[in-house]
């Protein structure tokens, strides 16, 4: 009879237990023990980082880069070489082997150089205005003298072009002459194009190029006119 009373007790008492517990749980709302956070923000967290845009000012202080090419920063003219006269028939199997070596080791070309003229250095200047993007573009050299070099005046095809994607904005040859007086040692350059004028970007996507452009047809001169002038007037 006692275990009974106990017992009935025992269980009674764990079912109030109970009860007050989940009503702690309910009166507690978003702060009792049962509030697990689910769905629901930490005020603490930063915020979600936005997408990235240019800036209007940003775009006003930018000012493209240059880049030099591979392939146009060294520009070397070599003196004219003789043509070989016509040989027998007999010495038509030398000549295909010579042909065959040479495909396999190139000559050696360098007594013949004339001169050699390098890029070491490009940079830029821009500013704006009335919708245009103005830029000066300056690119710094030297000249080294080779075998074949004569003190005198040389001409070098220098190249400036701005490029938006594969769309050409500017581009401009400049047949860039600079005296040489001293074959022994190198002469030091700097050309500049101060007219480089193009629209004026609305992202920061634009790329300059200035280096030695050798595809160029080579400027005509003052000789070759009187050539030609002499011409016309014998017929």
């Amino acid at each position: 009879m006692a275990f009974r009373t106990f017992s009935s007790r025992f269980l009674a008492g764990l079912a109030l237990t109970g009860f007050m517990l989940a009503a702690a749980g309910c009166q507690s709302g978003d702060n009792g023990i049962l509030n697990l956070g689910i769905g629901k923000k930490d005020p603490t967290a930063p915020p979600p980082p936005q997408d990235p845009k240019v800036l209007a000012s940003q775009l006003q202080a930018y000012c493209p880069s240059v880049t030099v090419r591979d392939g146009t920063a060294f520009f070397n003219t070599y003196a004219n070489v003789p043509k070989p006269k016509s040989r027998k028939k007999a010495d038509a199997a030398e000549d295909a082997q010579a042909a065959a070596d040479a495909t396999v080791t190139p000559p050696d070309d360098s007594d013949k150089i004339i001169y050699q003229a390098s890029v070491s250095d490009v940079t830029r200047d821009c500013s704006r205005a009335n919708g245009q993007l103005s830029m000066k573009v300056a690119v710094a050299g030297k000249i080294v003298p080779g075998p074949k070099f004569s003190p005198g005046t040389i001409t070098m095809p220098i190249r400036v072009a701005v490029m938006h994607g594969p769309e050409v904005l500017y581009s401009q040859l400049h047949q860039y002459q600079v005296q040489v007086t001293d074959p022994s040692v190198a002469t030091q350059f700097v050309f500049s194009d101060p007219n480089v004028v193009v629209p004026e970007p609305a992202a920061k996507d634009y790329q300059v190029y200035a280096g030695y452009d050798e595809t160029a047809p080579k400027a005509t001169t003052d000789k070759s006119k009187k050539n030609r002038k002499k011409a016309a007037a014998t017929n």
